[in-house]
């Protein structure tokens, strides 16, 4: 699909090209790839948000374990008396 834009600031697409240059590109290489990462940006955003969800979630049942670890190894340590005597 082709698109077409007019009255575009001389300035902008002077630091389009310069951009595009600086990544070995052409001025249509890099804004098809611009726009295509402009249109798919808020799916993007939503997987970071939902992935840091997870690893707080991840984060919170870790230290929840540990805890649990901790109260078991306490208990045999009680249970198995004063080893070292």
């Amino acid at each position: 699909m082709d698109i077409f834009l007019r009255n575009i600031d001389p300035v902008a697409m002077q630091k389009v090209d310069e951009l595009a240059k600086e990544n070995g590109m052409s001025r249509q290489q890099f804004l098809k790839e611009q726009f295509e990462v402009l249109a798919f940006f808020d799916e993007q955003v939503a997987r970071e948000k939902r992935l840091e969800a997870i690893i707080d979630q991840n984060i919170e049942l870790m230290k929840e374990c540990a805890i649990t670890i901790e109260k078991m190894n306490n208990i045999l340590y009680e249970l198995m008396g004063d080893v070292e005597e």
